[in-house]
């Protein structure tokens, strides 16, 4: 008894623990942008007030280091630029050319690695760019859109106002500027369709990519970032996409994109291009026919009628048809980013970037500020719940598909297992069908939450990054949001098998039946949630997750008697939601139940059956705090490795700084 208090008590000091943590502030990603509630004010009312912003890099090396710390390959080599407000700079070249990577680096956005080394300059307005971040606003359209799928583009976009935008600013107002945002990006045919994705049809790949930078413009950024905006579009798509950025940058916007290779009607938009080839650049300037007339004056003529872009890409990539072409091909790309590096007129600074102005801690107190300034917890608890609840339950083909299951895995067990009698032999049939019925409950519930969690953990770590929410409300939403949806399969799957199976035929015990499965499949589904917060991508947990779990199946009771098991292992089945839902169903069947003795030594009891396979001496109520306690664990473990795993990017370091560091270490 002293022992099962002890364990109660440490339940629910955990229970109290967690609700601290995640009713505490969440983390924060990156630092806020510097703004004004007069700016915001105006944002919110449709006014779309914009700082022009320009952008110089100068001496952006990115090195990529093999296992020795030697230098294997440099993805960018003493890159210079300059990406000026109201025009739209396009970095164009050949795979593997550097494009990506410094759209990255100049977006604060490359991932950090210890096999990368970063190394430059970046100024802001003429201003050195602090370490401690950016001091304006920016936003970073990625190659893939995601949403959450069963949200309209309306609400989608909605949802994103409220969380980015104050709450001081009236509902009619963010109405007003989001019916704005629809109507200048082009998404007011679709507003009321829903986003879709793989399994549900919704809006066209061109109307997700706009509804991204929907997304992105509420905050009126002064810096708009995108990563290959037409891949996967149609030629039509691609153009509607970059007429959109084009008109971004009429209307005062700092535009980057990168972009492979574009149609003509696609080219003529740019304003500048950066070509890039193995890192370096080969061109930079004024685009349209600027660059021909540059590169003709060279020796290379652009032919009549061809695409410049396709000119363009063709003379800076490297031709593999043989090795006689590699050579030469070569050699032109060095020529060419030689007589361009002794043209260019790029004025480099010396100077070490200067010191940040604000400390850590005004970083800190800002950040605070900004989250308080959106709403507080219950605020954001309360949309987040809203959209959590409507993702769920609108999401038909994946209820439908679980609903489906449920009913098929209850009549096919219920058919193996019909009408069992009071023999000697249902014994073991009971064991079975209750063995079973815990492995088929917990593995529903965990691959579901495998299968969809990783995703959308990636659309979160994004809203978060961008200061919409914090992470406790979010969780907490999800979790209370998916309660109802969650029981209801167990449910299902219980009223079907009961009475096919003809278990313990009174109403008390068939409700204790569905209570331990569907705590059980909480339980499976919080263990779903730690082990897609923990892998990388969906594939990774889903490979994770069964093994995992198989793992609690072998311990769960049935085929390892607990009392055989090697002592190294005891601590495994005390922490498998297997064994504890297992021993919860055969407590509530087989108590009270009267067998059919032949022999003297046949069982005669269901207590005799318990003691039988160790699973006599503990109540119900015991299985179901341990089952608690497992559930509260994987909760608990989801929240530190969220806060944990956060996006981490890869530091700019100047290239004097980068020198000293060097005469240290030898």
């Amino acid at each position: 008894m002293e022992v099962r208090g002890l364990g109660q008590l440490l339940a629910a000091l955990a229970a109290a623990l967690f609700v601290r943590a995640i009713a505490g502030p969440g983390p924060a990603l990156l630092p806020p942008a510097e703004d004004t509630e007069d700016d915001e004010t105006d944002a919110a009312a449709g006014g779309g007030v914009v700082r022009p912003v320009t952008i110089r890099w100068a001496r952006i090396t990115c090195a990529l280091k093999n296992k020795r710390g030697e230098v294997a390959r440099f993805l960018l080599s003493n890159v210079s630029g300059e990406a000026k407000p109201g025009r739209l700079l396009a970095l164009m070249g050949p795979s593997g050319s550097g494009k990506t990577t410094l759209l990255n680096v100049l977006a604060g956005q490359l991932t950090a690695s210890p096999s990368l080394h970063l190394s430059g300059y970046l100024y802001v307005n003429g201003r050195p760019i602090s370490k401690s971040g950016y001091n304006y606003k920016i936003a970073f359209v990625r190659q893939e859109d995601l949403f959450f799928s069963q949200l309209t583009v309306r609400e989608t976009l909605s949802l994103a106002a409220e969380l980015q935008l104050p709450d001081t600013c009236d509902p009619e107002r963010k109405e007003r500027y989001v019916s704005d945002l629809l109507l200048r990006l082009g998404l007011v045919n679709c507003a009321d369709s829903i986003v879709g994705d793989a399994k549900v049809r919704g809006i066209s790949g061109g109307e997700k990519k706009r509804l991204s930078l929907a997304c992105e413009l509420i905050a009126s950024p002064s810096v708009i970032f995108a990563d290959e905006p037409t891949t996967g579009l149609d030629a039509f798509q691609a153009e509607k996409v970059m007429e959109t950025l084009r008109q971004l940058a009429e209307d005062g916007h700092t535009v980057i994109c990168s972009i492979h290779q574009p149609r003509g009607s696609v080219y003529g938009k740019f304003d500048d291009i950066v070509l890039l080839s193995e890192g370096e650049i080969v061109y930079m300037g004024p685009a349209k026919e600027e660059p021909l007339t540059y590169f003709s004056s060279l020796g290379y003529q652009c032919p009549d009628h061809m695409n410049p872009a396709e000119f363009l890409a063709d003379l800076i990539s490297v031709d593999y048809g043989s090795a006689e072409s590699v050579q030469s091909s070569q050699k032109r790309i060095e020529n060419l980013i030689e007589t361009f590096s002794n043209k260019a007129l790029v004025t480099e600074c010396n100077d070490s970037i200067a010191k940040p102005q604000e400390s850590e801690f005004s970083a800190k107190v800002v950040w605070k500020s900004s989250m308080k300034q959106r709403g507080g917890w219950w605020r954001q608890f309360r949309l987040l719940f809203k959209r959590a609840w409507m993702q769920a339950f609108r999401d038909g083909p994946t209820n439908k598909v679980r609903a489906r299951m449920s009913v098929a895995s209850a009549v096919i067990f219920g058919s193996v297992f019909w009408r069992m009698g009071k023999s000697q032999t249902s014994i073991q049939d009971r064991m079975g069908l209750l063995q079973v019925a815990a492995i088929n409950t917990a593995m529903a519930a965990l691959t579901k939450t495998v299968g969809v969690f990783p995703k959308e953990r990636t659309i979160v770590d994004r809203e978060r990054a961008k200061g919409s929410y914090a992470l406790g409300p979010y969780l907490s939403s999800k979790l209370l949001a998916e309660i109802p949806i969650g029981a209801a399969f167990p449910l299902i799957f219980g009223s079907i098998l009961y009475p096919m199976a003809k278990l313990h035929p009174t109403f008390s015990r068939f409700a204790k039946f569905c209570g331990i499965v569907t705590v059980e499949s909480f339980a499976a589904s919080a263990m779903g949630l730690t082990v897609g917060a923990m892998a990388p991508t969906t594939e990774a947990a889903m490979a994770l997750g069964p093994s995992l779990m198989t793992v609690f199946i072998v311990f769960g009771g049935y085929y390892v008697n607990p009392d055989n098991t090697p002592v190294i292992f005891r601590w495994i089945p005390r922490i498998s939601l297997i064994r504890w839902a297992f021993q919860g169903l055969c407590i509530n069947e087989f108590k009270g139940l009267q067998f059919e003795q032949q022999h003297s030594y046949d069982i005669q009891t269901g207590e005799q059956a318990l003691e039988r396979f160790s699973l006599g001496g503990i109540r119900i109520a015991d299985t179901l705090v341990a089952q608690g306690r497992i559930l509260m664990f994987w909760y608990w473990s989801t929240y530190l490795l969220l806060k944990k795993n956060r996006p981490k990017y890869q530091p700019l370091l100047p290239p004097l700084e980068e020198d000293q560091q060097k005469q240290q270490v030898e």
